[in-house]
């Protein structure tokens, strides 16, 4: 089945840049608590906007908190999950937004969190599929963030877990899908290379910028359709400097030397 012109369209927005995304996750006040220590989202939004970056991801009720202006040059997603580090079961998560609200937003794509392995795995997965639905009905671009957690995840880096839950939100509809990194470029390149959709690597734990940048790099020679940086990005002494470093190398204008 063809893709609608809507999808496409949504698409050639988010991919504005090039044919890989660079885009920054700004959901973890919901998981973690605020993210920025003066309140003003809207002044983090417009410097990141500032350097290239394709997309940010969003809460609903802090979409209304931007500057619409922010999107002239980037993209808004949407993320339509949920889940605190508080909460009984911090692997835990389920929807709070709807694709529809999203479109009522004026986002080009939503996202979703599956924790692969997790105690409610059967909930996330099935919200995954009834939100690809509603993505089918509306014609919206939809990231899939999946994570090898829970009980019986030895190790979240398992390259067979990863290509696992790469498969799911593929099978079951996904445009993109965010995920961790299995550690080596090697391994990396033997999920991008079996995945159906573009594979985004999550940024992960805290690290130097230069770290972040060989990480960035190494994400790029395993075949990584881009990256997914958010507490990185945030957290970073020059903000303005290592996001537009990314942005450089996830949209070949740059190599390192």
């Amino acid at each position: 089945m063809s893709m609608s012109f809507a999808r496409r369209l949504r698409l050639l927005r988010l991919y504005r840049h090039s044919a890989r995304l660079f885009v920054v996750p700004l959901d973890h006040a919901v998981t973690d608590g605020p993210i920025v220590s003066d309140g003003d989202l809207d002044a983090l939004v417009g410097r990141i906007s500032e350097q290239d970056v394709d997309a940010v991801v969003l809460h609903k009720g802090c979409v209304r908190r931007i500057d619409p202006a922010r999107f002239r040059g980037m993209s808004l997603i949407v993320h339509l999950s949920a889940g605190t580090a508080r909460a009984p079961d911090p692997d835990a998560k389920y929807l709070v937004a709807s694709v529809e609200e999203a479109l009522r937003l004026g986002a080009d794509a939503v996202s979703v969190h599956v924790n692969l392995g997790s105690r409610e795995e059967y909930r996330q997965i099935a919200d995954l599929a009834a939100v690809a639905d509603a993505c089918d009905r509306w014609n919206v671009p939809l990231l899939a963030m999946m994570y090898p957690r829970g009980p019986r995840t030895l190790d979240p880096r398992d390259p067979a877990a990863i290509a696992h839950a790469v498969a799911v939100a593929a099978d079951l509809g996904a445009d993109i899908v965010k995920t961790v990194h299995p550690g080596t470029a090697a391994t990396l390149a033997d999920i991008t290379r079996a995945a159906a959709v573009p594979v985004l690597v999550a940024g992960g734990l805290a690290q130097a910028a230069d770290a972040l940048v060989q990480q960035v790099s190494a994400a790029l020679d395993g075949g990584a359709a881009g990256v997914a940086i958010g507490r990185n990005i945030i957290q970073a002494d020059d903000l303005a400097a290592v996001t537009r470093k990314i942005a450089e190398l996830v949209h070949g204008r740059t190599e390192l030397s």
